[in-house]
């Protein structure tokens, strides 16, 4: 009987439409997708991955860590002495013994560009980190309490910013009187942090404004977390970002105040090598002996060239909205 029955029962009708692909959605349900893994990865991860993919971000970042290495090794590197005078070869064309000829006093240009990478990279990079730990924390109080704080040292940046950042810097420079040594350097240091303090501050007070009202800020207070623990444990690392960019841009221009100033004599002072100070001193030779204010000058170009296409990178890599 069962079997007549299993003979006379109607067959289910076929199930027609569709595709193959229907029938296995529970496979399809546990397959792994990249796109999955790189939304789970964070965002450091996520900015250094298209750090990698920017060839001008490379590129910037290569030229940066050979003007690292020539500086820490430029005792190493150099030829020659680069303060040594010697009055037996002056204004030598380049050549196998001076691949970029020497200056009015006999002294090796090449070495002189060499100790003068330190020279930059010391003031922009000292100049930019100065600036940093001064107009940062500007930044994150007038933001984070507003009222009367936030006007006061909002209208102290602004003071600041009513001078032209060159203007600015020379006035700072004949008050601190230009000296050699290291004790110059400091003071060339000094007085191109002041002028960017504003730049910082403005930057983290506009991040701090839209990031105190977020939930998360909200949360802690109700909790009675301090503001102390606040601003550097929550709002300061989610302000990074602009940081990094705003630092890295800010090392180029911090270079080019300081070749402007030795320039006009007012920066780093002889016999320290400085790029600015080269142009200076070899400007009236340049018809006749065109290598010595060339080189010095392309000293300048290629490394905040480096600089700019480094921080250019960085700025797209870490940029949410290209996620």
């Amino acid at each position: 009987m069962a079997e007549r029955d299993a003979r006379t029962r109607p067959m289910p009708p076929p199930i027609r439409g569709g595709s193959t692909r229907e029938v296995d959605l529970p496979a399809q349900v546990t397959t792994w997708r990249p796109t999955e893994a790189a939304e789970s990865e964070s965002p450091f991860m996520q900015g250094l991955r298209r750090l990698r993919k920017s060839v001008t971000a490379l590129i910037g970042l290569a030229v940066v860590v050979l003007l690292v290495v020539v500086a820490i090794f430029a005792d190493v590197l150099a030829p020659y002495n680069p303060i040594a005078n010697d009055q037996t070869s002056t204004f030598q064309r380049p050549s196998w013994e001076h691949p970029l000829g020497t200056d009015q006093l006999g002294r090796d240009m090449l070495s002189r560009i060499i100790h003068g990478t330190r020279i930059s990279l010391l003031v922009g990079v000292s100049s930019v980190l100065l600036a940093l730990f001064v107009g940062v924390p500007f930044g994150l109080i007038a933001g984070y309490y507003g009222g009367r704080i936030d006007r006061g040292i909002m209208r102290a940046m602004d003071l600041i910013l009513a001078f032209p950042i060159y203007l600015l810097a020379i006035i700072l420079m004949v008050i601190f009187t230009p000296t050699a040594g290291l004790i110059g350097t400091m003071k060339v240091t000094g007085a191109i942090a002041i002028v960017r303090i504003p730049i910082y501050a403005r930057l983290v007070r506009g991040s701090v404004l839209s990031i105190k009202e977020k939930e998360y800020i909200e949360a802690c207070r109700a909790l009675g977390v301090r503001d102390p623990s606040i601003l550097f444990r929550h709002v300061l690392p989610n302000c990074l970002a602009p940081i990094i960019v705003t630092t890295t841009l800010g090392v180029a221009t911090s270079i080019i105040v300081e070749a402007t100033l030795s320039f006009l004599g007012l920066g780093t002072q002889p016999p320290t090598p400085s790029w600015g100070w080269d142009l200076k001193a070899n400007v009236a030779f340049i018809q006749a002996n065109v290598w010595l204010s060339l080189f010095p000058g392309l000293a300048i170009f290629v490394t905040v060239l480096g600089f700019n296409l480094f921080g250019d990178g960085l700025r797209d890599a870490l940029d949410p909205r290209l996620k």
